[in-house]
């Protein structure tokens, strides 16, 4: 789209912007860009890739009504959200980490050696693991116990491997993950399913003030929302987490942490899902690459 086709696409829904406007194409499913009001606030837009994403777009929308009521931390308000545009004020500060769209060079936009940030975390994830399964239903929003997240993860596997393949090493890894009974959690809980060091904002004291991408939040397996943490910051700053998290009463279970590693080993099937729902062929090259073939 050119500068004019957004202005005149946001103009449409209320929204009268500058040609201030810088966009970041990484996005899969949406392209993301910052621009500027007429009034000098910043906002995000988020402009669908495909035309069939209202009802996701709608599901994120009572994702972020209902976990905006329990979080201390800012969570993006949409003011405008419809199956051309969403749109929202620039939260206050930036995420922990940024990727360069060109390049993929990441900057730190905090001190990754912060002794605050970890508990800052343990005490986010408490909030959002702590709505309550009512609340979920009566948002109408997914609901996934460890035994049907297994079913779908097996099913994915067949899939991947059938149509791009998979490395015999990974296929025996995840294949003893899933018929490893005693690394499954007994319950659920709401999480955001997709949260890394890129989705977390920080202040200026290196602690969590935002989270964002609430896309893929549901109730299921917590592991998912420390196995981001393992990818960027390593395994001692994991364990820290989840002991802090422990301290402040968080739900959890022997085998956590094992668990979070699997799931973070897991990226490269549901990237290799990913490509194959979509039939794009560069995410297939690149799911190739992460899955050994």
């Amino acid at each position: 789209m050119t500068t004019q086709e957004i202005q005149n696409l946001t103009e449409k829904h209320g929204l009268v912007i500058t040609d201030d406007i810088n966009f970041n194409d990484m996005g899969i499913d949406f392209r993301v860009g910052i621009v500027t009001d007429i009034n000098g606030q910043k906002w995000i837009l988020r402009i669908p890739r495909r035309e069939d994403m209202s009802v996701q777009i709608e599901e994120e929308k009572h994702i972020l009504d209902l976990v905006k009521k329990h979080l201390s931390v800012e969570v993006p308000d949409w003011r405008i959200a419809n199956h051309e545009l969403i749109a929202y004020p620039l939260l206050t500060d930036k995420p922990a980490l940024t990727f360069d769209a060109n390049t993929y060079e990441v900057t730190w936009n905090m001190d990754k050696e912060s002794p605050n940030y970890v508990p800052s975390l343990a005490k986010v994830l408490l909030e959002l693991h702590g709505i309550s399964e009512s609340e979920v239903k009566e948002k109408e929003l997914k609901i996934k116990s460890s035994s049907e997240i297994r079913k779908e993860i097996e099913d994915q596997l067949k899939l991947v491997k059938a149509e791009i393949g998979i490395s015999n090493e990974l296929e025996t890894r995840y294949k003893n993950w899933l018929d490893n009974e005693r690394l499954w959690p007994a319950f659920s809980k709401f999480i955001h399913a997709d949260l890394y060091a890129g989705h977390i904002l920080t202040n200026e004291k290196n602690e969590v003030s935002g989270i964002i991408d609430w896309t893929t939040a549901h109730m299921g397996d917590i592991a998912m929302d420390f196995s981001g943490h393992l990818k960027v910051f390593g395994e001692e700053s994991l364990k820290l987490l989840i002991e802090e998290y422990k301290k402040l009463g968080g739900q959890t279970w022997e085998h956590l942490y094992e668990q979070s590693v699997e799931r973070a080993a897991a990226t490269a099937l549901a990237y290799g899902f990913f490509a194959v729902e979509t039939k794009n062929d560069f995410h297939i090259k690149g799911a190739k690459e992460m899955l050994g073939v």
